[in-house]
């Protein structure tokens, strides 16, 4: 199957969006993917915010950006946009380092009113890295996610459902990718 780039663009430790991602990773691996989690809190933030290109941190995601088939981006969303930490990792990245992958963009919030974050700030950014197919994205409220003590996760019935879906038609776009490109 493909391998996955599965990257959090979450700045806190105890980040829902990251633990949201890494407990949709295991649906992934199910599935017979590769899959690569990177929280972009753990790239040093000197290398982010000094634009460092050379920084072994930086050179090694641009790799794992390289590597990947396909990318799964979640980002908390604040003040209705995606995370500064997030777009920090994408301007150092080259200008088409989604060229011919498949992405599933992600968000979480605390309200619907930032339900569009994903298609009015994400999505033209990952088009202009030359994304070769941007899968539907979606947008899980805060209060769908429970994080426990113990390491795991609770996510409301309903929120499930829909991410079930995102990320089977995800996997089903990773499949059909190179196919897409032979023909082209």
């Amino acid at each position: 199957m493909a391998t996955v780039l599965s990257v959090s663009g979450s700045p806190s430790v105890s980040s829902r969006t990251a633990r949201l991602l890494r407990h949709l990773d295991g649906r992934l691996a199910a599935q017979g993917h590769e899959v690569i989690p990177l929280d972009v809190r753990t790239i040093p933030a000197e290398a982010l915010l000094g634009a460092d290109f050379r920084h072994p941190a930086i050179v090694e995601a641009t790799e794992l950006f390289e590597r990947a088939d396909g990318v799964v981006i979640g980002t908390p969303v604040y003040k209705a946009a995606y995370s500064g930490v997030l777009k920090a990792l994408l301007d150092l990245l080259p200008q088409y380092a989604l060229a011919g992958k498949t992405v599933l963009p992600l968000a979480t919030g605390g309200t619907t009113a930032h339900v569009l974050a994903i298609d009015y700030a994400l999505r033209p950014v990952l088009s202009s890295m030359g994304a070769a197919h941007i899968v539907q994205g979606w947008f899980t409220l805060d209060k769908d996610i429970t994080a426990h003590e113990d390491g795991s996760l609770t996510i409301a019935p309903t929120a499930i459902e829909a991410l079930t879906q995102v990320l089977d038609q995800f996997s089903t776009a990773l499949g059909r990718t190179p196919l897409l490109a032979a023909a082209g």
